[in-house]
């Protein structure tokens, strides 16, 4: 009977590849077939690689779930941050990992890790850490049940983001500035003359009264092209704890105010007198106050309209390769 070495067969065992799981949406705003076909041949080169295409909404959800059970290491979610929001949500509480290759308009998960925003640059990222594989965990939001990655809202970004969706040519060609257009069009034709109202309670305290809620659990809330715009401290990936604002008033001078305040900085925002800030909670529901369904969305995607939003926080419930 041959004796195996133990220092060989540990590293045998280290150097296996890694089984790895390539979900595309092919419809992602940044998607090119050919660059598709050499990042996968790229990642072979490293990686057990299998690849799958989404075919309709909540695809890469079911694809995840599967992927866990089969006991994939790595799920790579190459699209955009509705496609990782999507992965996120079937991985949650399970050992394979999640990571991220940009392929939407914005990509800010993939930014709030760290990894490169142009797709060769992610790719090679991606290929060097199969030689030091750390899994970590983070915390994922949560929006009625469902988890998000890096932001949610009820109210003005979420009629936003349903406005920018119907349009994706124009979300293509013109990226964060068709959201900040969308955004004035939005709140100048919805929010100033009879806007909705809402009440939000966070944490048990008394509720504070608004037009629209905001909440991030990552650093920042989103970003303009590589800005970073955070709107209030005290969240973040491994903070056990969400963070937020509630737009008190709409007023047509508002959104370029506040605007200008988040892309100048958190500290900046918090203090506008439309703002009310609440930095690191753990739970907060937002509910109608004048009997109007409010839409909804998670991780720049938009998922209906509803009386009553529940945020939570779910510490360190996903884990990431980044």
């Amino acid at each position: 009977m041959a004796v195996v070495d133990p220092v060989v067969a540990a590293l045998q065992g280290k150097g296996r590849a890694k089984r790895m799981l390539v979900i595309v949406n092919p419809i992602a705003t940044a998607m090119k077939e050919r660059l598709r076909h050499l990042v996968v041949y790229a990642l072979q080169g490293r990686y057990d690689v299998d690849v799958v295409e989404t075919q309709r909404r909540g695809h890469a959800t079911e694809l995840c779930l599967q992927a866990a059970a089969a006991q994939y290491d790595i799920v790579v979610a190459f699209g955009g941050d509705g496609t990782v929001n999507e992965a996120a949500n079937g991985l949650a509480g399970t050992q394979t990992a999640l990571t991220a290759l940009p392929g939407g308009s914005n990509n800010v998960f993939a930014k709030e890790l760290g990894i490169p925003t142009d797709v060769v640059d992610a790719t090679e990222h991606l290929l060097r850490l199969a030689d030091r594989w750390e899994p970590r965990p983070v915390d994922l939001g949560m929006l009625n049940g469902r988890y998000f990655t890096f932001a949610a809202g009820m109210g003005l970004d979420a009629s936003v983001v349903k406005r920018v969706d119907s349009h994706p040519a124009l979300k293509a060609r013109f990226g964060p500035f068709y959201f900040v257009e969308s955004a004035v069009a939005t709140f100048l034709s919805r929010y100033v003359v009879n806007p909705p109202k809402l009440t939000i309670e966070v944490d048990g305290a008394p509720p504070v009264s608004g037009v629209s809620a905001f909440v991030q659990n990552s650093a920042n809330y989103t970003y303009f092209k590589s800005r970073a715009v955070p709107l209030v401290e005290g969240g973040g990936f491994e903070s056990g704890a969400l963070a937020g604002v509630v737009l008190t008033r709409a007023r047509p001078y508002d959104v370029p105010t506040v605007t200008f305040r988040a892309l100048s900085g958190a500290a900046r925002i918090a203090k506008h007198r439309g703002i009310a800030a609440f930095g690191g909670f753990a739970e907060a529901v937002v509910k109608s106050a004048d009997a109007r369904p409010l839409p909804l969305q998670v991780d720049g995607d938009y998922i209906g309209e509803e009386l009553e939003a529940r945020f939570a926080v779910a510490p360190g419930v996903l884990r990431v390769v980044a």
